[in-house]
């Protein structure tokens, strides 16, 4: 691949290297899809669409990287794409070990994607997967799988006795690696010197041939003509010329007599669109050939290589092709390709704003609003554009759950079948939103919690029908919005927690392990480091390292996790987090000269109260009744040492908070309201505080502290 210089001619040659970014981008999007709808294939019930889809996903990551030079994506992309023309032709059947081998296709080529990233390591070795596509292709029955995967209801993907293949595989039109003269006919153009771009392409691509132009640079009836010698086949070539040219005004023809005479004179070769030789689109598809508003990325030009991918990319999810009928540009226009930097600097320039603006609110108290009623009026519309500003800035970063859900169905079909179980995955609140950097940093954990919930919790077939249970287990993941924050669970339907044998396995590493500890206590015990429940060390699971991790991933984004057990029936993991790290709304408490930050989702109530209705149990903890029901007294003058200079005032007021499935009644002086914080990292900027979990800039430019009402509960425990 040349970069951009200045040929002999004095044309500027084309620097393919400036869109790889997009093309890699589009190519995994393309490989997500692919593998999401292969797991959701019904092998004895195909559907059309959805063996086209796949189809498509397959035939874009090809005509990408053909384009770019990348011969080892474009040689096993186009095997997968044969195979995938026969299924969807009918002249194959779709088996278990289909499915398995374009899986595993699509693992390699995002390696070899990788790679060419410039992630580094070897080449990777496709020759294994090559012979045995090509085997499926001629119609050999590959062994089957492992009887065991998983797919989102209500398709079953089990595996199936493999299908004897209808028929042997069509020769193909043209044959690689031989030098090979052709015609090519492009037109009727309205612009006939558009066709000189290909001269141009042929001298950028390394290894494509030559190109010499047969009517002299002159049109006839807007028709052009070109003699091209080349060892590429007609549908590689076809491919690249159709990032220039409509597919449609490209005709390749062997070269012979009357090659170049004017296509109207009666010894010129009729001007047909021969039947596609390679694999094009489908008929019916959207941005299939036939009509200007349906151009698709074989008709984008160099210097738009974003629009270089098929329609269907632009939603995640399938729909009937006849549906589909915008025109390519439409769909693309919607979307905009934007680095995180650029977000998280527009994050934070609003959290400055909203910084500014509390100052502004805070100054303009001490005005009188009847004799500046116009900049009162202003600062009133400040506050309600700021505010809807920031929700607007924030929900860029906010991305569905369904981006995390969609990498586990791949991930426990591979598992349930190395551990030789049957498992059904459910996702449910794929459409609830999250922090982008929430996301990044949540999947890990999840990951391990579902790969927990297969290993340990979902029992062997034989074992679950014994118990009564259908054999194939149940793993459910599922996220919604519970005040200020999303709740994320993992669960299963398998075999539980035992307490007998977490008490055991905690006595033999030595943890204190009364048998007074309550339920909830004892399945905390699984989150002890280097703690494991399991009886033998495998290459899944076993070396007690996972849980604590998990429990402590989550803790430092600001999260919490329960877990409900009961034995032979199934567990679930409740993970808590708060909706952003940026920005949140708070509630402001004074006490003494100082100003603390409530989270206002942790905020339950507030009331005054006199000293005599706290109480004092075991000489040192004190209590508050509220309604009948008594809770833990946090004195913050007490806990932060906050001096007091106002020697006869005393804290009247309480505010319950709740967090990690407890409340606490946190002493105050007054409250100062409620407003939008900006979150600062304290612990970055100075050092981690106890029971505070960030810091914030107040109106007036003082520093106030924002509390950890998870870490207060806690402390209120012991």
């Amino acid at each position: 691949m040349s970069n951009m210089n200045t040929d002999q001619s004095g044309g500027a040659g084309i620097d393919l290297s400036q869109f790889y970014q997009v093309f890699f981008e589009e190519a995994g999007e393309n490989l997500d899809r692919m593998e999401q709808q292969l797991l959701a294939i019904d092998i004895e019930a195909a559907d059309d669409e959805e063996l086209n889809s796949i189809f498509r996903c397959a035939h874009s990551v090809k005509g990408g990287a053909a384009t770019f030079g990348f011969a080892d994506v474009a040689e096993l992309t186009h095997q997968m794409e044969t195979l995938l023309d026969r299924l969807r032709r009918h002249e194959l059947e779709p088996t278990a070990p289909m499915v398995d081998v374009l899986l595993q296709s699509g693992d390699a080529l995002r390696w070899q994607l990788a790679r060419h990233q410039g992630a580094g390591g070897d080449p990777v070795d496709t020759s294994e997967l090559l012979v045995k596509i090509r085997a499926l292709v001629s119609g050999q029955a590959l062994p089957s799988s492992a009887p065991a995967a998983v797919v989102a209801k209500p398709v079953s993907v089990l595996a199936q006795p493999p299908v004897a293949a209808a028929a042997s595989a069509a020769p193909a039109a043209s044959t690689p690696g031989l030098t090979r003269s052709l015609e090519l006919l492009v037109g009727p153009l309205s612009n006939p010197l558009d066709a000189d771009n290909l001269v141009e392409l042929f001298k950028e691509i390394v290894d494509l041939g030559t190109i010499e132009r047969l009517d002299g640079g002159q049109a006839s009836d807007g028709m052009r003509r070109f003699k091209v010698v080349t060892t590429s086949s007609d549908e590689d070539l076809l491919d690249l010329l159709t990032f220039h040219v409509a597919r449609d005004k490209v005709v390749l023809l062997p070269f012979g007599p009357g090659a170049g005479s004017n296509a109207s004179s009666p010894s010129a070769p009729p001007v047909e669109t021969p039947p596609d030789p390679g694999f094009g689109f489908f008929d019916d598809a959207p941005g299939a050939p036939g009509s200007a508003d349906k151009t698709t990325a074989a008709s984008a030009t160099p210097s738009e290589p974003q629009h270089a991918t098929d329609t269907s990319a632009a939603t995640p999810t399938r729909t009937h092709a006849k549906t589909e009928k915008a025109p390519a540009a439409a769909l693309e226009s919607s979307t905009l390709r934007v680095s995180v930097e650029k977000v998280d600097q527009l994050i934070n320039l609003v959290g400055e704003l909203v910084i500014t603006q509390a100052m502004l609110a805070q100054n303009s108290k001490q005005i009188d609003p009847a004799l500046y009623q116009q900049l009162a009026s202003g600062l009133a519309d400040l506050d309600r554009n700021t505010r809807d500003l920031q929700e607007s800035v924030m929900s860029i970063r906010m991305i569905p759950m369904s981006m995390v859900f969609s990498r586990f169905p791949r991930m426990l079909r591979d598992l349930a079948a190395k551990l030789g179980k049957k498992v059904d995955f459910v996702t449910q609140g794929e459409a609830t939103e999250l922090d982008k950097g929430l996301v990044e940093k949540i999947t890990d954990p999840l990951t391990h919690l579902v790969r927990n919930s297969c290993d340990h919790g979902i029992e062997m077939p034989a074992d679950r029908l014994a118990k009564g249970k259908s054999e194939t287990g149940t793993i459910t993941l599922s996220a919604s919005h519970q005040g200020g924050s999303i709740v994320i669970e993992v669960r299963d339907d398998g075999r539980g927690l035992s307490r007998e044998k977490l008490l055991r396995k905690a006595r033999e590493r030595g943890i204190d392990a009364p048998d007074s500890m309550t339920d909830s206590e004892v399945w905390n015990l699984i989150f002890a480091p280097g703690f494991s429940t399991a009886d033998v060390v495998t290459d899944v699971s076993g070396r007690g390292v996972g849980m604590d991790v998990v429990k402590k991933n989550i803790t430092s984004l600001g999260g919490t996790v329960d877990i409900e057990s009961a034995e032979g029936y199934g567990m679930r993991v409740s993970v808590r987090l708060p909706l952003t790290l940026a920005i949140m709304d708070g509630m402001s408490v004074g006490v003494g000269e100082e100003v603390y930050i409530l989270p206002l989702s942790s905020v339950v109530e507030s009331f005054q109260v006199h000293e005599h209705t706290i109480k004092t149990i075991g000489g040192s903890g004190r209590v508050v009744e509220v309604r009948g029901d008594y809770m833990p007294v946090m004195d913050l003058e007490r806990i932060f040492n906050v001096p007091r200079f106002d020697f006869e005032k005393t804290a009247s007021i309480m505010v319950v908070a709740e967090a990690d499935g407890g409340r606490v009644a946190l002493l105050v002086d007054e409250l100062l309201g409620q407003q939008q914080v900006v979150v600062k990292n304290l612990e970055a900027n100075y050092r981690k505080v106890d029971d505070v979990s960030g810091a914030t800039i107040m109106g007036d430019g003082r520093v106030a502290l924002i509390l950890d009402v998870g870490s207060l509960v806690r402390r209120s425990r012991h």
